[in-house]
């Protein structure tokens, strides 16, 4: 499978990596926007960029028909018109605010809980996530994607950042502590005890190890899918 990464920051390295080990080619890696870059020649584009230069990689990929694996967070306010396009093009896209196997596992776990304590009012839920201090977006899109999946199969409206939690919004605690790959808890919380659900990235391999594999997974396929596809969970 021949790659082309685009963001060649820390994650792009490890992504590169995996792919070697995996007997992939990586032909193309670069930092800065890619439109200018013909990436025709590649299988699969894996996006892992910045948001200002995201939707601009993912157009160019899928404009070029060549798959494309997101885990760029930020630019989801032009979601609709990047699939979209994908539809247009009878293009292949998937994009997952965080592409580690066991954070999606973790997500689908996280709704089954939503649903099992969706009637028992005298529990206060919140998340907490913690990243390294370089993690600019606070809070992390993994966090929010938890909150979503809370507030699809529960009470819950919304998340906040705020110190203020009512009985309609999640508060989310965003803390970012040294080199912490990412660690991300959800607490339900009465006044007798308390229920927690955490998972722990030790490393970035992980993250890295997923993209590859959904990457190996859209070959070949048409559509716009989810790290649920490729793992055939929910």
């Amino acid at each position: 499978m021949k790659i082309a990464l685009l963001g060649y920051g820390k994650m792009g390295k490890a992504i590169e990596q995996i792919a070697i080990k995996r007997g992939h080619i990586v032909i193309i890696k670069t930092s800065k926007e890619a439109k200018s870059i013909d990436i025709s020649q590649a299988d699969v584009a894996i996006d892992f960029s910045a948001p200002d230069i995201a939707v601009s990689n993912i157009s160019n990929g899928l404009k070029h028909g060549v798959p494309v694996i997101s885990g760029t967070t930020g630019w989801l306010k032009d979601y609709d018109g990047i699939t979209n396009l994908c539809k247009e093009r009878d293009g292949a896209f998937i994009y997952a605010s965080n592409f580690s196997l066991g954070v999606n596992l973790f997500f689908e776990l996280n709704k089954t809980l939503a649903k099992m304590m969706a009637n028992l009012q005298q529990y206060n839920v919140s998340i907490e996530e913690i990243h390294h201090i370089q993690k600019l977006d606070a809070p992390s899109g993994t966090a929010i994607s938890i909150a979503e999946g809370i507030i699809e199969n529960s009470q819950y409206k919304q998340w906040n950042l705020s110190n203020i939690q009512d009985d309609k919004s999640i508060l989310i605690e965003a803390k970012r502590i040294d080199k912490t790959p990412g660690t991300h808890t959800v607490n339900y919380t009465s006044g007798v005890d308390e229920i927690s659900i955490i998972h722990t990235a030790h490393n970035r391999e992980g993250f890295a190890l997923g993209a590859i594999v959904a990457a190996e997974w859209i070959i070949g396929k048409t559509g716009i899918f989810t790290m649920n596809d490729v793992l055939n969970i929910g």
